[in-house]
């Protein structure tokens, strides 16, 4: 964790960021919320294993998580983030055979402060409260994968919080895109992603900016979003706008026989 921000916040906005990426199943254990969303990202079918549990009652939650995904025929997957799960819960799972992977960065920031120290491009930008088909394929040209793009896009029709896309235009053409949702008082940014030919100049900044821009007008105050802790370049651009590192979290895979 670093000053200014708790345990508490980092468990709250990934409990955003689960409403904001919605799965298809969704059941509470007490504080654990247990996802599924077949053939969504991964990360969408995972426990968020949130609350104080000690003793038999962390052996039982664990178990009947692993129950829910046999259900689905698929291994469970913990999202383990500090000071928002059981304490013993990473060494329990570790024991059991889970194996650990995909550490991440949660990180957040003053919409004001990114209002202020984006670094723009002056370029058009586009602004919209449901996805085009143009959006996504900037995305999928950075992220995708070629696969089928339905899951992604129900996903994005489950969600009941504001939303908002941003594009970056270049000759009428989007060459960078991001979306944000508001959730009580914060604006989680998703979907980031520029075109390789459109890189370091400012496009980037273009859709942080406008995205705050929306978020401020909804009432945001805060802003946070997730990030790969190897992708150095997009760690340079979020700090240089004002964001801070919350708390870094992994997960952990059950290995199935």
């Amino acid at each position: 964790m670093v000053p200014g921000y708790g345990s508490e916040t980092a468990r709250r906005l990934q409990e955003r960021v689960a409403r904001a990426l919605p799965a298809e199943h969704v059941e509470r254990l007490g504080d654990w919320w247990l996802r599924h969303a077949p053939s969504a990202s991964w990360w969408t079918s995972t426990v968020l294993p949130h609350g104080v549990l000690g003793g038999d009652w962390l052996m039982r939650a664990v178990s009947a998580a692993e129950g829910f995904y046999v259900g689905f025929g698929r291994a469970a997957t913990f999202q383990i983030t500090p000071g928002a799960c059981p304490v013993e819960l990473d060494a329990l799972l570790a024991e059991r055979g889970y194996y650990r992977h995909t550490l991440m960065s949660l990180w957040a920031a003053a919409v004001d402060d990114v209002r202020a120290r984006a670094r723009t491009s002056g370029a058009r930008t586009q602004l919209v409260e449901s996805p085009a088909a143009g959006w996504f394929d900037v995305w999928h040209a950075v992220h995708g994968d070629g696969g089928d793009r339905r899951p992604e896009w129900e996903m994005l029709a489950r969600g009941q919080q504001p939303s908002a896309y941003a594009g970056v235009l270049d000759g009428g053409e989007l060459v960078a895109v991001g979306r944000a949702v508001v959730d009580s008082g914060w604006a989680g940014v998703f979907g980031m992603a520029t075109l390789p030919r459109a890189r370091g100049r400012g496009a980037a900044g273009d859709v942080l900016e406008s995205l705050a821009d929306w978020a401020s007008g909804l009432g945001a105050g805060g802003m946070y979003l997730r990030v790969d802790v190897d992708n150095t370049s997009a760690l340079r651009l979020y700090e240089r706008v004002g964001f801070t590192e919350v708390c870094r979290y992994h997960y952990r895979s059950e290995t199935l026989s």
